[in-house]
């Protein structure tokens, strides 16, 4: 039985670090040092770069910009790494992250400096 290489690097379908089992060298134009890779998880094929950093930049709550925040509001739409303020809890923080809710709802994930983590409603009409 043949053994099975594998590593830990970032899945753009999952958007998170997961284990992957290397398929093979990709082949395509100028795609030097890129290989086929199977998430482990969501199971789909993906080109990785097995020399880049399998982390992200991680978008964080401790260094904010105070005075370039925006005032938080259900109405307003905001986009990733946007540093928010939110007056009825006096906390500061960033946005991380953006999903739809079952509902059909756009909501974002804010990682504040008190509270933590914490859903968010944007784009209220």
């Amino acid at each position: 039985m043949a053994r099975v290489k594998n590593i830990e690097a970032f899945c753009n379908v999952c958007n998170s670090v997961t284990k992957m089992e290397l398929a093979g060298d990709a082949k395509v134009f100028d795609l030097q040092n890129k290989k086929w890779a199977k998430c482990k998880k969501c199971k789909q094929m993906i080109i990785i770069d097995p020399t880049e950093s399998p982390k992200p930049e991680k978008l964080t709550a401790d260094n904010i910009e105070i005075e370039n925040c925006s005032e938080y509001s259900p109405k307003k739409s905001y986009s990733v790494g946007e540093s928010i303020y939110h007056s009825a809890w006096d906390d500061y923080g960033r946005v991380i992250g953006k999903e739809i809710s079952s509902s059909g709802q756009n909501t974002i994930k804010v990682e504040f400096q008190k509270l933590g983590h914490k859903k968010l409603i944007e784009s209220i009409l």
